[in-house]
């Protein structure tokens, strides 16, 4: 287990191909998924084709998702992490956590320390962070570690808002 980021109440790894039934089970929840612009899974292999193709692959950058364990009992709780968006050429700032954990500033502690060890650790040049325009929580959770409303845009048919962080903040 490769360890990237500890925080006071949580630690982020690696995926590896045997955590397909937790990324299913993620985005299983009823919830998660209602503000993602992406379609839900509905068996293991699915999911496992997430990870070998889309969450894996970013770790050979030292980006990628990373899975969210709380430190007192190592729970699964979702995932946070950076992800290179080549249509934009820009680093993506993005978390998906289990409902029995939202309201818990477990996205808000999580998405600071990543925020963190993308601009000091990776020495990014700017991060973004994208919340669809109904996602207040979301919202508030960007804005809460430091950063700033860029605009609104259309992706994928639906309506975000775009945040910014860059390494004076």
């Amino acid at each position: 287990m490769k360890i990237i980021i500890e925080t006071p109440r949580l630690v982020l790894r690696q995926f590896t191909m045997a955590d397909a039934p937790l990324i299913l089970a993620l985005n299983s929840a009823p919830g998660v998924l209602q503000y993602i612009h992406e379609p839900g899974l509905t068996n293991v292999q699915e999911a496992a084709d997430v990870l070998q193709n889309i969450i894996l692959p970013q770790y050979a950058n030292n980006l990628g998702r990373w899975a969210v364990h709380t430190r007192h009992n190592n729970d699964f709780i979702g995932w946070c992490g950076l992800k290179w968006l080549q249509s934009t050429n820009e680093i993506d700032l993005g978390y998906r956590f289990t409902p029995p954990h939202w309201g818990k500033g477990y996205a808000t502690e999580a998405a600071q320390h990543t925020l963190n060890y993308g601009l000091h650790q990776l020495n990014l040049q700017e991060i973004f962070g994208k919340a669809h325009i109904d996602n207040t929580a979301s919202q508030n959770v960007l804005e809460k570690i430091g950063m700033q409303y860029v605009k609104e845009i259309m992706e994928d048919k639906v309506q975000v808002k775009v945040y910014r962080a860059t390494e004076s903040l």
